[in-house]
Order: C-alpha cells, then sequence, then structure tokens
C-alpha cells in the first residue's frame, strides 16, 4: 500500500540540521526507497538513524554509492566541492547530484562536469547538529535552485518535484544573482549580529548591558548563535558580494544617523521601513502548533480517505487536522495530527492494523 518513491536510494552527504531536516522529509512522506546518511561523526550518523532520519549510515565513500540515485551535498558550504570529489569515482554517470549549500556560482561551476542541480532551502535555525532536524523547517521555506546553460534539464525536473513533494516552494535563480542577494539578506545580517555582539562584549558596562537586553536584541543577533564554523565559510566564500552589500548597510547607517536632529524626516524612514518589514511574508514552517502526527502512505485508488477516517473513527481515535502532503501516478502521503500523545499512539495502532504504512512524528518532528 506504498506509493512508489521519486527515487529509490537517496545518499545525504553531511547528517547535520539540514541533511537530517531532508532525510527525515524524504522518510516521512515516503519519497525515497532507501535514505543512506554519510558523514565522518559517528555520534551523528548514530543519532540520525535513531531518529529516523536516515535508513542506512557510512562512515566513507566507497563502491557502494554506484547505487545511488541522488546525492545531496549537506556539508559546510567550504567542502561541498570537495566532498563532491570524494564521491564522484564512485557515482554513476545517470546519479543526479544536488547541495544546500547559501553560495553557489562557484560550487555551480566547480561541479558542472557532474548531473549537478545547485540548491539552496533558504531555511535554517541557530540550533545546531542532527538532534535539532525537523522536516516542518523545510516546509513553505523557499528553496532556490540555480541551474546553468549546462544543467541536465531531466536533473532539474527531478530536483524541482523533490523540494515540492518536500513542502517547500521550488524558485530558479541566477547563480551569480543568488549570491548578489543572499549577501544583503542573509551574509551580511549575520555578521551585522556579530558586530552588534561585539559592540555588547567590548563596553566598559558590558555586565550591566548584557541584563538590559531585551528582544529586540535578542532577536537581532539570533543567528549569531548558529555554527560559528559553517557561518563563517558562508560569508567568506561569497566574500566580494558580502562587501559590496555591507559597504551599502554602512551607507544606510549613516544616512538614517544623519537624520537624528530632523525628527520628521527620521519618521518618514521608521514608516518606510515599518512597511517593508511588515509585507515580508510569512513563512509557515507546519500546520500544527502541537504535533502529535502520522504520515501515511495512501495509494491512488477511490474511498482511501473514508477507509483511513472510519478505521479511526471505530477506534475512538479523533482527528485533530488533514494534510494531503502529496499527491503522486502511484499514490501519496497523508498527514494526521491528533490531540495528545496517546491519541497518537493508538492511531497509528489502528492505522498499521489496518495495513497501512505509518510513520509517527511528534515533538521536534522526529520519530
Amino acid at each position: 500500500m506504498r506509493p512508489a518513491p521519486l527515487f529509490g536510494t537517496v545518499v545525504i552527504a553531511g547528517v547535520g540540521l539540514i541533511g537530517g531536516s531532508v532525510g527525515l522529509g524524504l522518510r516521512q512522506r515516503f519519497l525515497a526507497q532507501k535514505v543512506v546518511g554519510l558523514d565522518r561523526d559517528p555520534v551523528s550518523l548514530d543519532a540520525a538513524r535513531g531518529m529516523g532520519a536516515v535508513d542506512e549510515a557510512q562512515l566513507t565513500p566507497g563502491p557502494w554509492l554506484a547505487d545511488a540515485d541522488l546525492v545531496l551535498l549537506a556539508t559546510p558550504v567550504r567542502s561541498i566541492a570537495r566532498v563532491a570529489g570524494e564521491l564522484e569515482p564512485f557515482l554513476s554517470t545517470q546519479t543526479i547530484v544536488t547541495d544546500v549549500g547559501g553560495v553557489k556560482q562557484e560550487i555551480v561551476e566547480a561541479l558542472s562536469h557532474l548531473r549537478f542541480v545547485g540548491g539552496h532551502p533558504m531555511a535554517g535555525s541557530e540550533k545546531i547538529g542532527v538532534q535539532n532536524a525537523d522536516a516542518a523547517l523545510l516546509e513553505n521555506a523557499v528553496w532556490v535552485l540555480t541551474p546553468a546553460a549546462n544543467t541536465d534539464g531531466e536533473a532539474l525536473e527531478r530536483v524541482e518535484s523533490l523540494v515540492t513533494q518536500l513542502g517547500a516552494r521550488p524558485l530558479q535563480v541566477a547563480p551569480a544573482q543568488h549570491d548578489r542577494l543572499v549577501a544583503s539578506v542573509s551574509h551580511v545580517p549575520y555578521l551585522t549580529a556579530l558586530a552588534l555582539t561585539r559592540l555588547v562584549a567590548t563596553d566598559q558596562d558590558r555586565d550591566l548591558m548584557t541584563l538590559l537586553a531585551a528582544g529586540g536584541f535578542r532577536d537581532l543577533t539570533r543567528v549569531a548563535s548558529g555554527s560559528p564554523r559553517m557561518s563563517r565559510d558562508m560569508v567568506t566564500g561569497n566574500a566580494a558580494q558580502v562587501r559590496e552589500a555591507a559597504e551599502s548597510l554602512i551607507a544606510h547607517l549613516r544616512h538614517l544617523t544623519g537624520l537624528l536632529d530632523d525628527a520628521e524626516e527620521l519618521l518618514d524612514e521608521a514608516q518606510a521601513g515599518k512597511r517593508v518589514r511588515d509585507s515580508l511574508p510569512i513563512v509557515r514552517r507546519t500546520l500544527f502548533p502541537t504535533r502529535y502526527e502520522v504520515v501515511i502512505a495512501v495509494p491512488d485508488r477511490p474511498g482511501e480517505l473514508a477507509r483511513i477516517t472510519k478505521a479511526l473513527g471505530d477506534a475512538q481515535v479523533n482527528i485533530r487536522d488533514i494534510e494531503v502532503l502529496g499527491i503522486r501516478e502511484s499514490g501519496g502521503a497523508i498527514r494526521l495530527a491528533f490531540n495528545d500523545e496517546d491519541g497518537l499512539q493508538r492511531g497509528t495502532e489502528t492505522l498499521k492494523a489496518a495495513g497501512y504504512e505509518a510513520r509517527a512524528r511528534f515533538g521536534n518532528g522526529s520519530g
């Protein structure tokens, strides 16, 4: 009763926050027959297997990679090209390769000889590590794809379909344009957060200042709590564009400080800033604030939803919400939310007894 997956074997090279989140999404939505995690850290691999982000774990590349239909490079951005080079001798010529790196032009050029599709999900967290992975992190997030002139059309189409089935929103952007845009909306904000933390750290009244730091300061500096190494790689890998965007920010700051003696004009700027901020799209990571959920594979035949709801109704299990995650030719997946952990457990048992393949997720989305 399980629909045909989009891919047979998917290899995730780098099982951290994003790699683990993709792995959870692949497995929960039945998008891959098998998900293999490749990472040099056995602790991360054990955690990924324990939380259901991968089916198998590998510490080193080898001939086993020949079975990979898709390889997702989810290592720090400075190591993506190197890791791809280590995997390449073992890959089939038909293997599709994609990545999640925050810098694109250099990577796209370096891997252009492969069936490579550059990608960058605009999702993340100040928390790091696979233990904080969550498939919901990708839901409704913009996932940038950066095809080049020689990008394989079929590979692009399949990666775009995968992104959509993971619940994200694919958006095609040229690699150089991507790097220019993210310099302003991602990379310079990180440097700005570092600058603000330095402003506090170097002040003579540092201890008192930290006590006065309210929500606004914490919100503005949240990204400084992320992985220092990965953030460093992100901004240095896009250095030219970051310098240009930073100079523009400095010019805007000088303009605004020049208005401190002109209250009315500064008010105009403040109102304009509010309009821009309020116009930013709200990304809803999940439909369920408290998640006691099960995802089930549903075959493509009439009456399946009625059968599912009847089975749960007969078992006196209340359904809080229903979401269709994706529909494919051979079937799809449906997510059901329950009121509490007891409902999740009884609902999952009922669905499995009815012959459905069901995967539960609650709390941080693992399971």
